[in-house]
């Protein structure tokens, strides 16, 4: 392996995610020069961002800075770019700074670790009317997006009007569709109905939809069929065997069994698919491999790319033993890359990648999940204390762990309210501008409104928070 003119080995790592992040930790005190780049500068606990988007957590809570988490690792460093190029024959990645700067960063070992982003299966123009979830920036805009929802029914004096503010439509019944689901359910029926007059909260009515014929299609029968009684007992509609087919700001149309049905929803959550950075696709170009369908780049048993050992690719965006897109397989595929690293260094040789599964969870709603872990399955409370427990113990630090019992505590268990909630008439007013049901003519409700007020609301811009 190469070293650079002082001597120390350079590793970029491209992503601070799960895999990029253990990577990184794993060459502390290693005779190496680590850069880990990000186009955001926090390490995000992907499996909590549903509880941002529902008013549970704070994003600092789930979304540490990468700087904190590398401040005691002399050998390593943090870059806030985006990464635009990789030159795999020069050795170099090619990043863009915040101030449009242009930087060459030289490499000895090359680490892609750039996750995934929502799939919308050929439809992207969806991406418009059903926001995904990936980052924290899509999570705040989600949950301005349903406060605002709510801020809306309280105003509208007309049923239907009301009833389309209140409802809810999630598409992906996978852990995150489920999730989201649930916790919607739980705001509406159990946080908000004492906090608004007009508006009965409890009558939202909230959509989740799968394609398949069972909600969590990768969970086993046993737990399928739990979730789905327990997300009906929630008051959530659970159509399977249906697919989202069109949208509009207004309403989405689905084909299920009984043909195609549109609904007036005000509110659409993207949750169904994923697809690998676009940083897989363009590493298979420069490498000349061919990703597969997710655009996730084939590895070897020892995550390098193909021709170049001394490139590595890892988590969402690599293909390798057919394993599931989540935190597992990246979290230890980074620990076993830091490890190939600094066996080379030594002289040594390390065997393939082996993958342990310790199982898969997801969280219904209070004290509900479900759980498949060292062969046993594990439904309700018992479920629920698991999931905890593995969430709490993979958080970044201690300071996040004990931040996020006190925060679940007082929201969940002590005084069931969400102290995340907060929303300005702005940010309200774009939430709700290409919502606004075209039937109901706007009007003034305060004799102190611009004249013009009302006129501004239709083509207010949208908030970023799209899908990237």
């Amino acid at each position: 392996m190469g070293v650079s003119e002082t001597g120390r080995h350079r590793v970029i790592v491209v992503g601070g995610g799960f895999g990029g992040l253990n990577v990184t930790r794993a060459l502390d005190r290693a005779d190496v020069d680590v850069t880990l780049v990000d186009r955001a500068n926090h390490h995000l606990f992907q499996p909590l961002l549903y509880q941002v988007a529902t008013g549970i957590l704070p994003p600092g809570l789930i979304a540490p800075a990468l700087r904190s988490i590398t401040k005691r690792q002399r050998n390593a460093r943090v870059l806030l770019a985006d990464v635009q190029d990789l030159d795999l024959d020069r050795r170099v990645v090619g990043a863009r700074a915040p101030d449009g700067r242009l930087l060459e960063l030289p490499y000895d070992t090359l680490v892609v670790a750039a996750g995934a982003t929502h799939s919308y299966f050929g439809k992207d123009q969806l991406a418009e009317f059903a926001p995904g979830m990936k980052t924290v920036e899509d999570a705040r805009y989600l949950r301005d997006g349903i406060l605002a929802k709510f801020e809306m029914a309280e105003i509208a004096t007309d049923p239907a009007e009301r009833a389309e503010w209140l409802t809810f439509v999630v598409v992906g019944a996978g852990p995150t569709g489920v999730e989201l689901a649930g916790q919607i359910a739980e705001l509406a029926h159990t946080v908000l109905p004492r906090d608004y007059r007009s508006a009965d909260t409890r009558q939202a009515r909230i959509i989740l939809l799968e394609g398949a014929g069972a909600v969590l299609p990768p969970f086993a029968p046993k737990l399928q069929a739990y979730t789905k009684k327990r997300l009906e007992q929630m008051g959530i509609e659970v159509r399977l065997n249906t697919l989202a087919v069109e949208m509009d700001h207004q309403s989405i149309t689905v084909k299920g069994p009984d043909g195609l049905e549109t609904i007036r929803a005000g509110t659409r959550i993207w949750a169904a698919g994923v697809q690998a950075s676009p940083l897989a696709r363009m590493l298979a170009e420069k490498a000349g491999v061919e990703a597969d369908r997710a655009g996730r780049i084939p590895v070897g048993p020892d995550c390098t790319v193909p021709g170049h050992p001394e490139v590595f690719a890892l988590g969402d965006m690599a293909s390798l033993d057919k394993l599931p897109g989540v935190a597992q397989p990246a979290i230890q595929e980074g620990k076993y890359v830091g490890k190939v690293i600094k066996d080379r260094l030594a002289g040594r040789q390390t065997p393939p990648f082996k993958y342990f599964d310790k199982g898969t969870m997801a969280t219904i709603g209070y004290r509900s999940a479900v759980a498949d872990a060292f062969g046993v399955k594990v439904t309700g409370f018992l479920a629920y204390v698991m999931w905890i427990f593995i969430h709490v113990l993979y958080l970044a630090d201690w300071g996040n762990r004990l931040g996020t019992l006190y925060t679940w505590a007082r929201a969940l268990w002590l005084s069931k309210n969400r102290g995340n909630r907060i929303i300005a008439f702005e940010t309200a007013r774009q939430e709700v501008a290409e919502a606004r049901p075209p039937t109901i003519l706007p009007r003034r409700i305060a004799p102190t409104a611009a004249p013009d007020a009302e006129e501004a609301i239709p083509g207010a811009p949208r908030e970023a928070g799209d899908a990237r």
